[in-house]
């Protein structure tokens, strides 16, 4: 992650979230559904950055995520992809007529909001709120991967993936929780 500079990082994740749209525009159609898919494989590109924060932070824990720069490169990242993604889900939810339900686009606003302030802000803050943060934003990315499994989700039925990112997210909390829990019983040398 070293040799990778921000800027470079940042311009390689937006040429994938270019990729990603070309893609779905060229075999996917109509364009309510190459939209659909745009904003599925985005957020699966998102999903797989955030846990590799999440793996960045629990694994440098308890160094403080402002002596992380490599965390911090894709905390930022994160939160660009992240922001495309919302361009592809407002895209399709206007495109598509998709109705809206208030508590669950609360709680998605929220989560928006912490993962664009996140690099700017969360090094700042102390060890319990950044775990808050990774407990939170998993928290909402598992909820929509169940709604995915519901059915809730118009055009998208139940799919294995769903199931795995379901387990994934849990199993990498877990994991996360315990090695941090071990490194606050520590005795410090």
């Amino acid at each position: 992650m070293q040799a990778v500079s921000h800027r470079n990082l940042l311009a390689l994740g937006m040429l994938v979230e270019v990729l990603i749209f070309s893609f779905t525009m060229v075999y996917f159609s109509p364009v309510e559904e190459s939209v659909r898919m745009a904003s599925r494989y985005s957020g699966r590109l998102s999903a797989g950055i955030f846990l590799y924060c999440l793996y960045l932070y629990t694994t440098n824990y308890p160094k403080p995520v402002a002596d992380n720069d490599g965390l911090r490169k894709m905390l930022s990242l994160f939160a660009v992809l992240h922001l495309i993604h919302w361009g592809f889900l407002a895209a399709n939810v206007y495109i598509n007529q998709i109705p809206l339900k208030v508590p669950k686009v609360i709680g998605g606003t929220l989560a928006y909001l912490m993962i664009v302030l996140a690099p700017f802000r969360l090094y700042k803050m102390s060890r319990g709120w950044q775990w808050v943060f990774f407990i939170y934003v998993s928290f909402v990315m598992i909820m929509t991967y169940i709604a995915r499994i519901k059915g809730d989700f118009l055009g998208a039925e139940p799919f294995w993936f769903h199931y795995f990112m379901v387990s994934f997210f849990v199993v990498a909390l877990l994991v996360s929780g315990i090695r941090i829990w071990a490194s606050n019983r520590r005795p410090m040398a």
